[in-house]
């Protein structure tokens, strides 16, 4: 049995309700599990303490939130990225975090005792956290405490994001390190948050070529994204050879979603993570810990993560999605919700400008392989 790791505290990292990084997502997705006879079998997590967020964060910088959780925020809240309108302060602020922290950190050390080859973190993926700066609806960086976790035990981790986001907060704190590759799919930086993860940014002195970003151009769609994964994320794992896998599955990706602009559809999900598992089978002998992550469009993004359970449990997928649970949550949330996990035919139409964008795809992937394999030897 796949570990589903989740506690009921994982609502409580709740930036309000005009954010868009609403617990509401965790509520429908459980809500919907149930309803479709899959309950997860959950494994409650502890919560993480001070001195596991320290591992990849400063004092300095962990010593404000507390404060700033506690209703006393420093004069200098803004400088460590807290108190913005993307990441603003909210009671109890540290502890919800080490919640998340501790969720992801448990999966990581399911993982190296060897109890589980593959755990699923219903939470986290919070990329954006930086070694002193809260950042992008991001306070602590879980991914990150359970990568240096899992180093610590003697493993060589690779990294995989595909929030359209780029996974700068991990990247960054593991920029030297040669036990960890990082591989980003994301929209270019040029038009989206946080701008960086262009291909030039290939890591620093040990970790130099094992730093590895994809910046597609707006308006990627399937084939494009799944061409240029299969082009770059094998080679890359050859190369360095890893003992486990991290992925954050950010659903930001999708068509639907209102903070970017690629166009990747719930049955792109699907293969992806389809392969994200046969390369785990191929690399890692299986071991793979799975987070979530963005994802803003509560139809969509609820859809990506159920399939991701059912992919992740060898479950087989439903024909059509209970329509007690949609008539309940059309109602709660006020927005109409498709009647499938996979998207309906013909969405989203193709864009006029798909050969360009796919060649212009393939010229960043093979640039970024011949920068790379430069110094995998």
């Amino acid at each position: 049995m796949v570990p589903v790791i989740y506690h009921p505290a994982y609502l409580s990292y709740n930036f309000g309700p005009q954010h868009p990084f609403s617990p509401v997502r965790l509520e429908m997705l459980l809500d919907l599990l149930h309803a479709l006879g899959y309950p997860p079998p959950l494994h409650t997590p502890p919560q993480a303490t001070r001195a596991e967020v320290l591992r990849v964060h400063a004092e300095r910088f962990v010593t404000r939130v507390e404060a700033a959780a506690r209703g006393a925020p420093p004069a200098d809240l803004h400088h460590y990225g807290l108190g913005t309108t993307d990441t603003p302060v909210f009671p109890e602020m540290d502890a919800a975090a080490r919640w998340i922290v501790g969720g992801t950190l448990e999966g990581a050390r399911l993982i190296a005792a060897g109890r589980t080859q593959r755990v699923l973190q219903l939470g986290g993926g919070l990329h954006h956290a930086q070694y002193d700066k809260a950042s992008g609806f991001c306070v602590y960086n879980d991914l990150a405490v359970a990568i240096r976790y899992l180093t610590d035990q003697g493993l060589r981790v690779a990294y995989i994001d595909i929030d359209v986001h780029h996974g700068d907060g991990v990247q960054w704190i593991f920029y030297d390190d040669p036990n960890v590759l990082t591989l980003s799919l994301h929209e270019s930086g040029r038009y989206l948050f946080p701008g960086t993860g262009t291909v030039l940014e290939l890591g620093r002195g040990a970790g130099a070529g094992l730093k590895l970003n994809l910046p597609l151009e707006p308006f990627t769609q399937d084939a494009s994204y799944l061409e240029v994964f299969e082009r770059v994320a094998p080679a890359a794992l050859e190369a360095f050879r890893p003992d486990v896998l991290v992925v954050q599955c950010g659903a930001d990706a999708h068509y639907m979603d209102p903070l970017a602009d690629l166009l990747l559809t719930t049955q792109a999900y699907e293969q992806l993570f389809q392969r994200v598992l046969d390369l785990a089978r191929a690399h890692t002998g299986g071991r793979a810990l799975f987070t979530l992550g963005g994802g803003y469009a509560l139809d969509a993004t609820v859809r990506v993560w159920a399939l991701l359970y059912h992919v992740l449990l060898e479950l087989p997928l439903p024909k059509a999605l209970p329509e007690a649970w949609r008539a309940t949550w059309q109602e709660r949330t006020g927005h109409p919700l498709t009647p499938t996990l996979h998207d309906p035919p013909g969405t989203p139409p193709e864009t006029p400008r798909r050969k360009e964008i796919e060649r212009r795809n393939r010229q960043v992937a093979e640039r970024l392989l011949q920068l790379a394999s430069a110094y995998w030897g």
